[in-house]
């Protein structure tokens, strides 16, 4: 029998706690003691009269039961013979958002209730884009108090529409909307057909019995965050965790990030015995034949599927404070088991809960949420929060107060290289290209991943520094270790990075130097913009012609295959066009055409 993880979540009164209580009370799940008690504190705090105050089941915080609200998260469990659940009731007021993410991450479904006199709230919608973000694909609109509109049909189908035009844009697999009445107990476990004959769906419980989990930590490759290294004496090393995601066994090879070591699991011990296998979820001991270096906050990971590590990151982040963000400030992180200290460098866009248009923000405050590039001070392991909740889910820690001021969740990567600092001289260009005895250039080389830009480019530099001329390379890769660092490869980071390579280029050739600049460059726009920086006859542009399918035979690195598997997002050829040159100086074709012959037909060209 599988469990489901669940959350109510909603605007402030509108029933959450009351309909778990329900949840337990027709489940059967409340003994007699604990029925008599409720009746006494139903007398005391309830605020339903002479009936039983069902929240008071799972409020159990004295301010809770005085103001009749939820401040914490409640968990609690219970089970029918198809399922077993763990629901948590959190928070409707918005002070209290940081609580209902928490409870939110670990769930793999949302009962998202909304008041039938109210409608769609500001707070509704707030939680269902953070339920959104944290990854829950299933939701069931549970349209309450019913009994106070009438049981009107009209009054459920414009809450209905309303809602579902407005989630329209957060990615839910599937959105169930059910009329309900929780106080009472209106179709919450049995289909109610007297006071709605007009609704034929499923109760509640049936949703919840029939939804999808989501399991897909079974089915992914093994990781496990190293939580504590287990040395009880000189005999024995062990590395404690808990499975992320996958399973291993005895045997396998696997490799640790971010030093990248590899190694074979020796042996597997959960509890005070040992296993030949263990899975997901699963807390064990990994002793691995090497004496390798491990510590807390590293992965272990299948060797076929070793996990990447990074500094610089694209996320999602929640901001839960009171004070506000300040990019550039420092404060503490905690990501999976590592400990590392993080910036919010850039706020590339802060989201109205509204509408969900993306507006320009410099600080962010209490509850909103923003797209944000994230700096780290040491490498990290990580995956995309898309693919592995675990590996991906980070909190913001304030380093004074120890206080968790956001969460977030990473999207990517940022690709980086060596930063170049210059030093303008107060010289012509054309006096600093005569005393190099050339004339300065810029060979801008452009083509598909694979195709040999960078091989021509080295041979080129080589020749020309045979021939006593000044020149430099800025490769695509080299170049993203620094001054590009902070960028991505979605179309918008692309444009910047060309922006940038133009704009070094450019003071390159003021230095009176050949530059050769060897970028995929996939865009004629950012090419003719680049094209602009330069004098007439100082760009070069060479086109690197190479079909696709040689390129991913060319390919060494495995990026194509990658991106095949959809391992690699926004990879030129694959999933991001690449616009070929209309008119280049330059054509070179290089199935038919050797390295060193291409090398010679630019060197011509440049002699003339």
């Amino acid at each position: 029998m599988d469990t489901l993880r669940f959350i109510t979540c909603g605007s402030v009164d509108d029933g959450k706690s009351t309909l778990i209580g329900r949840l337990l009370y027709e489940t059967k799940l409340i003994f007699e003691d604990q029925l008599e008690a409720l009746r006494a504190d139903s007398k005391k705090f309830g605020t339903q009269g002479e009936q039983l105050d069902f929240a008071l089941l799972v409020d159990g915080l004295q301010a809770e039961r005085e103001q009749g609200i939820t401040i914490d998260v409640a968990y609690r469990f219970f089970a029918t013979p198809k399922r077993r659940f763990i629901v948590a009731d959190t928070p409707g007021h918005e002070q209290y958002t940081r609580n209902m993410a928490t409870g939110a991450s670990t769930g793999q479904a949302a009962v998202l209730l909304i008041d039938a006199r109210k409608g769609v709230l500001v707070q509704t919608k707030r939680h269902s884009r953070i339920v959104s973000m944290l990854g829950i694909r299933h939701v069931a609109l549970a349209v309450n108090k019913m009994d106070l509109v009438g049981w009107s049909q009209l009054v459920f189908d414009e809450i209905d529409l309303a809602y579902r035009r407005f989630a329209e844009d957060l990615g839910f697999e599937s959105i169930t909307a059910i009329p309900l009445s929780a106080l009472e107990g209106h179709n919450v476990v049995d289909p109610e057909n007297t006071a709605m004959p007009w609704y034929q769906g499923s109760s509640l419980l049936q949703w919840l019995e029939t939804v999808p989990s989501e399991a897909r930590e079974v089915t992914q490759s093994f990781t496990m965050p190293v939580q504590w290294v287990n040395r009880p004496n000189l005999d024995f090393r062990g590395f404690c965790g808990r499975i992320g995601s996958g399973s291993v066994r005895r045997g396998d090879n696997v490799r640790i990030s971010p030093s990248g070591v590899a190694s074979r699991v020796k042996e597997i011990i959960v509890g005070r015995g040992s296993t030949a296998e263990a899975n997901a979820g699963q807390s064990v001991t990994l002793v691995l034949e090497d004496e390798v270096d491990a510590s807390r906050g590293d992965v272990i990971a299948g060797a076929a599927h070793p996990v990447e590590a990074a500094d610089q990151f694209e996320a999602d982040l929640l901001w839960m404070s009171e004070h506000a963000m300040l990019p550039g400030r420092p404060y503490a992180a905690l990501i999976h088991n590592k400990s590392a200290g993080i910036s919010i460098t850039h706020i590339k866009h802060h989201l109205d809960v509204n509408t969900g248009a993306h507006l320009a923000a410099k600080t962010l405050t209490l509850n909103e949420i923003a797209t944000v590039n994230i700096s780290f001070d040491r490498p990290v392991p990580f995956a995309s929060y898309a693919e592995n909740k675990r590996l991906g889910a980070f909190i913001v820690i304030d380093k004074l107060t120890n206080e968790t001021v956001g969460a977030g969740m990473i999207r990517f990567a940022l690709r980086r290289a060596v930063n170049v600092h210059w030093q303008a001289l107060e010289v012509t260009k054309v006096a600093r290209a005569d005393i190099k005895h050339q004339q300065a250039r810029c060979l801008w080389f452009t083509g598909l991943s694979g195709s040999g830009k960078s091989t021509i480019a080295n041979l080129l530099e080589k020749r020309l520094h045979a021939e006593g001329k000044h020149t430099y390379i800025l490769d695509g890769d080299n170049v993203r270790h620094g001054l590009n660092r902070d960028l991505g490869f979605t179309e918008e980071d692309r444009v910047e990075n060309i922006r940038r390579v133009g704009e070094v280029a450019k003071l390159l050739v003021d230095a009176g130097l050949i530059v050769i600049v060897a970028f995929i460059s996939p865009y004629r726009a950012e090419r003719q913009l680049a094209r602009g920086l330069f004098e007439p006859g100082e760009f070069i542009e060479v086109y690197v012609d190479t079909p696709l399918e040689e390129c991913e035979r060319r390919d060494v690195k495995g990026l194509y295959a990658k991106a095949r598997r959809g391992e690699l997002k926004n990879f030129t050829g694959i999933d991001s066009d690449y616009e070929a040159p209309l008119a280049p100086e330059i054509h070179l074709q290089t199935v038919a055409t050797k390295p060193e012959t291409c090398v010679d037909h630019i060197f011509r060209l440049l002699r003339s």
